[in-house]
């Protein structure tokens, strides 16, 4: 089931990454400088905004809906929520440190809250930072737990101990 949640989220990036790429219809650039070579001042790009959402359509956000509550996570019903729950979830599944199959992603009205556990305080920290950097996102809430790896062997008696060796 996580196998298939994760190829399914990784394709979907993919193909989002493919589309966004192959249907640029910015102006060459190039020739635009080009034709202003003779004139005096400085050319200014425009400034980096937001990731649009206008490709994420309602029935991926419906989707995403229904594996958040699989997961018992809280989505709410807009059409950015569901957008920020997909990146969200593929920047902690992409990062080593952060066990997403361990992590909830809640997110409603922007508001990202973690809950669950991870291994060690960086995993915690790296789970917040990767949150605090995706676009969309307006707070992060990080109730994650640090759980420390259980040895194998700590909880288990000596169960030779009892035993005399002697024969009866």
């Amino acid at each position: 089931m996580m196998i298939t949640r994760i190829v399914v989220i990784v394709v979907f990036l993919a193909s989002s990454l493919v589309l966004d790429t192959c249907s640029d219809t910015t102006t060459n650039r190039n020739a635009n400088a080009n034709a202003n070579t003779g004139t005096i001042g400085t050319r200014t790009e425009p400034s980096p905004t937001a990731t649009p959402t206008p490709r994420y359509s309602e029935e991926q956000a419906r989707a995403e809906r229904e594996r958040a509550k699989a997961n018992k996570e809280t989505l709410g019903q807009s059409l950015e929520d569901a957008w920020v729950h997909t990146k969200v979830v593929a920047k902690l599944i992409g990062n080593s440190q952060t066990p997403e199959r361990k992590i909830n992603v809640d997110v409603v009205d922007g508001a990202v809250t973690l809950r669950g556990e991870v291994d060690t305080p960086e995993g915690k920290t790296e789970a917040e930072r990767l949150v605090k950097e995706t676009d969309g996102v307006k707070s992060v809430k990080n109730e994650l737990k640090v759980v420390a790896a259980k040895a194998a062997n700590s909880n288990k008696a000596n169960t030779n101990s009892s035993k005399t060796g002697k024969k009866q």
